[in-house]
């Protein structure tokens, strides 16, 4: 059983359906859930757990519905870049719940395959927190991730051919990454030492070796290369026993993969996921094998706060395609329920007919930057994900049952403000950006900044 903590609400879905796509049925949460629910074969069900906000009720009625057996269990929280005190905090408690009611073998950190962080943390501090409450001497990791072009080599973390700090990276609005370096980059937030685990130690079979050399070393964290998927499997084989490991989706999956080479007669894919099933879920599903996709013809809508390359790429590929289009001008408006207001009235001005509609407020680095040193890069942020959130209420109440998000804080932002508690694992629109199926019909595509081509918004309302 692994349980697995994502620092964000698009990290949760991305490490989610890595483990199905590798045969582990598993059980995804948005938020902590409550402490009277547990996902089993008698009962895991999403609409009872609580959202990452204190103001959601925790006292949900129990839905009564059985599952499928599960493997994993994934809670999304959103401590990417909250103050570090409440991001352990909230990790912590991630992990008591794990712990108390899924009793995993293996706890999953999952963090960002650029990891995303600041001097501050949260990546180390939230590490250390866990480490600490585990006892876990010397703990492995790495941010690769192959096909998203994340790559780490020599200790150094690459986004497609450039060094991560000379990336678009660097220019990240909340956790520019200047550094490449990632033991440097860890110890700057930790307050233990960082080592690597070479490729040539990776493919000599010698992972488990270095570990010990690393512990006896006094370095409690490994950051182990990789330049392929086949690395990652070597990876999670040699970690299988390993109680805590951390990284992006890329080696979750190896982790994933290795657990299902040994189950003799498994499916590579396995069911999609140890949950109750949504009616919209169930209408589109070909037979029960299969991850369900959406229906067609769901009026739809896309959300878009990212600043990164690829989402102002699939914005424009929206505009270009000639899909309305309003953004959200912090600037203009510092007051979130007048911003979502005007983008709602906006909206009610559309034909029926209309196709899915763009709602954005990603920004080129230029602008971003003159935004942000109007308002402040907090104030700002904090203007605009209240003010998406608003708008995504308002688009439900307004009939849209599919919802498509770019970037993890506007995901977030999403999600607690339509108060979802969790979902079943779908299709993958991209890879790692599955479709979620809420209990209550509703459908979301949570797309991670940088993830899917520059189609994707597109492809994914139609």
């Amino acid at each position: 059983m692994i349980g697995a903590i994502a620092d964000d609400f698009t990290g949760a879905t991305d490490v989610a359906v890595a483990l199905r796509r590798h045969g582990l049925r598993t059980v995804l949460y948005f938020g902590l859930p409550p402490d009277d629910v547990a996902p089993s074969k008698h009962g895991a069900d999403p609409s009872q757990s609580d959202t990452d906000t204190p103001e959601h009720d925790t006292d949900r009625p129990a839905r009564g519905t059985d599952t499928p057996d599960y493997d994993a269990a994934v809670i999304g929280l959103k401590t990417r870049t909250i103050p570090k005190a409440d991001a352990v905090a909230r990790s912590l408690a991630a992990l008591d719940w794990l712990r108390t009611h899924v009793n995993p073998d293996q706890v999953y950190f999952k963090y960002c395959s650029t990891f995303d962080s600041t001097p501050d943390g949260n990546i180390g501090p939230v590490l250390d927190a866990l480490a600490d409450a585990m006892d876990v001497p010397v703990v492995a990791m790495t941010p690769s991730s192959p096909e998203h072009g994340r790559t780490q080599y020599n200790g150094y973390l690459f986004v497609g051919d450039v060094l991560l700090g000379e990336s678009p990276m660097r220019h990240h609005p909340l956790t520019p990454m200047t550094d490449s370096y990632l033991p440097r980059v860890l110890e700057a937030q930790s307050d233990y030492r960082a080592g690597v685990v070479t490729l040539p130690q990776v493919r000599g079979q010698a992972i488990e070796a270095r570990l010990s050399e690393l512990r006896a070393d006094g370095v409690r964290y490994a950051l182990v290369d990789a330049l392929d998927d086949s690395d990652l499997t070597t990876a999670g084989r040699a970690l299988s026993g390993a109680p805590l490991v951390a990284g992006a989706a890329g080696l979750a999956a190896g982790l994933a993969k290795g657990r299902a080479e040994g189950r003799a007669g498994d499916s590579a894919e396995g069911p999609a996921v140890g949950q109750a099933e949504s009616p919209t879920a169930s209408r589109a599903r070909a037979d029960h094998g299969e991850a369900p996709v959406p229906a067609s013809g769901e009026p739809a809508a896309v959300l878009a706060g990212s600043c990164s390359a690829r989402t102002l790429q699939q914005i424009a590929a929206m505009i270009e395609a000639g899909r309305p289009a309003y953004r959200l001008d912090a600037l203009a408006d510092q007051d979130p329920g007048s911003l979502a207001n005007g983008a709602l009235a906006w909206y009610d001005t559309l034909g029926k007919d209309t196709e899915a509609p763009l709602i954005y407020s990603s920004l080129e680095p230029a602008a971003l930057r003159h935004v942000q040193r109007q308002l402040g890069t907090d104030r700002s942020a904090a203007i605009l994900e209240e003010a998406i959130g608003r708008v995504a209420r308002g688009l439900v109440e307004r009939g849209v049952t599919r919802v498509v998000s770019a970037g993890g804080e506007t995901s977030g932002a999403v999600v607690s403000a339509l108060g979802v508690p969790g979902g079943e694992i779908g299709a993958e629109a991209a890879r790692g950006v599955p479709w979620i199926f809420t209990p209550s019909g509703l459908t979301l595509l949570l797309k991670s900044g940088n993830f899917g081509e520059p189609d994707l918004l597109l492809e994914a309302t139609r």
